[in-house]
């Protein structure tokens, strides 16, 4: 079979539709009373909180795709094709993927950050306390900033060609859970196989 029918790549790739709602949350968070006489330490908090901790995870321990919600495939239940997507996500140009992300939401994270007073009439409703404004914004952005990584990530093994998925090793089952990161609790299986004819 090939491996772009594997469903839970689509399940992680759809997660991008959440990414713009979160943004408004964003968008308005930051509209939330009066900013600080310091812009860039709204910023300094907001890329600390938002941006490093998602980046990071994909870049060291990239996040595990077998999985949905609280529930996660153990590593000796998944098949040698699923291993070997496994391995894609571990390379240089994931990796690369990652840190342009990163870059981008910095930039997204501007624009917002710019454009927030035009929100302040749709945030009024929050108490404008400026710390509860930041704080929602930063927990949004760290949200929107996972439902980007992993949809782009999931993409760059999409775009990946059948001669090289072909020659990729599985990767090693025992060390998926130094490797990887794995939310929720350990399955024996999650969706029912998917068969071609």
């Amino acid at each position: 079979m090939n491996f772009r029918f594997e469903p839970f790549l689509w399940i992680h790739l759809s997660g991008i539709a959440i990414a713009p709602l979160l943004l408004q949350v964003v968008w308005l968070g930051l509209a939330v009373g009066d900013p600080l006489p310091y812009v860039w330490l709204e910023l300094f908090l907001l890329v600390a909180i938002g941006i490093v901790p998602i980046f990071w995870m994909q870049w060291q321990r990239p996040f595990e795709i077998f999985s949905l919600l609280l529930l996660a495939v153990k590593p000796e239940k998944l098949t040698p094709q699923q291993l070997q997507i496994l391995s894609l996500f571990k390379t240089g140009k994931q990796r690369l993927l990652s840190l342009i992300v990163a870059l981008g939401m910095v930039w997204v994270l501007w624009q917002l950050y710019r454009l927030a007073p035009l929100a302040a009439i749709a945030a009024s409703f929050l108490p404008q306390w400026r710390i509860l404004g930041l704080l929602i914004a930063a927990f949004a952005f760290a949200a929107s900033n996972l439902f980007v990584q992993v949809p782009v990530s999931v993409l760059g093994v999409l775009l990946t060609g059948d001669k090289k998925f072909n020659v990729t090793t599985p990767y090693p089952m025992a060390q998926i859970s130094q490797q990887f990161t794995i939310p929720g609790f350990k399955v024996e299986k999650i969706l029912p196989p998917i068969t071609t004819q």
